[in-house]
């Protein structure tokens, strides 16, 4: 992020979804920002999604796990679409949605009267959102169809974590999004306090498919880079709960429902008292006025 050339190892973290291989990650000693050592590059990266229990592609309700992630999912939808509102300061606009799975997200704000646009790299999760909800999700090599300086708001929920080329995306996004747009980003939260307590075993590492690990800070570095400022930050409590029970998975421990829900109700007590601390962070960007 900073060009430092002094790298610390953090962690060791495995790959609990698909080969059990381990990753390092590191973290630069002068702007903090933390990275997946040796992950696969674009070309290499797709074997690593190609799990049913890859919920975000799949869709699959088998299990605690997944149905739990269905319920906090119905929950959320709601809450997104009042933020996207709240800042896009319009009732019925454009939005475009990146990383959009299988299609959930528009969807809900498609019913609400929005124009929407989605991009989905996974071809299975655009079947699935062509088939259940009737939406043209575009593939991830079609942002030269897309017009410039059409969008109110553009959406990346847990996406930003898994895009190999964060330059050539913002730069991208400053394209796409109008002068008085917002950028909103979901990502997971490495200085969590369910981060600290479950160290290489935090779920929401989910390495090497998540190949940088944004903190506020190293985010807003990104961002300032290519014209953005922050306007406002969410704290997305509930995650911890979902994140936790699935770390004790990981764990091997016995009665891993129980211990988790106990960890993930520390956790959301700590990001009331302390936003930084929530399991992950929703942030909205405007273009900064030399940029517009």
């Amino acid at each position: 992020m900073c060009q430092g050339e002094k790298l610390l190892k953090q962690v060791t973290c495995v790959d609990h979804y698909v080969t059990g291989e381990s990753f390092a990650l590191l973290k630069c000693e002068r702007c903090g920002f933390i990275f997946t050592d040796d992950a696969p590059d674009e070309d290499h990266i797709a074997p690593y999604y190609a799990t049913a229990n890859y919920i975000s592609h799949s869709d699959t309700s088998a299990g605690c796990m997944n149905s739990l992630y269905h319920a906090a999912r119905q929950l959320n939808l709601r809450r997104k679409f009042k933020l996207l509102q709240r800042h896009s300061k319009t009732q019925k606009g454009n939005l475009l949605d990146i990383g959009t799975g299988t299609g959930y997200f528009p969807h809900f704000v498609g019913q609400k009267g929005w124009n929407v646009t989605a991009l989905e790299k996974n071809d299975g999760a655009r079947l699935f959102a062509k088939e259940h909800f009737d939406l043209d999700v575009l593939a991830d090599n079609q942002w030269n169809t897309l017009v410039p300086n059409s969008f109110d708001v553009i959406t990346l929920w847990h996406v930003m974590e898994h895009l190999h080329d964060l330059d050539k995306t913002w730069e991208q996004l400053t394209l796409l999004l109008k002068k008085e747009g917002r950028l909103i980003i979901a990502l997971p939260n490495p200085a969590a306090y369910d981060a600290a307590y479950y160290k290489g075993d935090w779920a929401a590492y989910d390495v090497p498919r998540h190949l940088w690990h944004f903190t506020a800070s190293s985010l807003q570095l990104l961002a300032k880079r290519h014209g953005f400022s922050l306007e406002k930050s969410y704290p997305m409590p509930m995650d911890a709960f979902y994140i936790s029970i699935l770390s004790e998975k990981y764990r091997k421990h016995s009665f891993s429902f129980l211990r988790g829900m106990y960890v993930g109700l520390c956790a959301f007590f700590h990001s009331l008292l302390n936003k930084q601390r929530s399991s992950s962070i929703i942030y909205v960007f405007k273009k900064e006025k030399n940029e517009q």
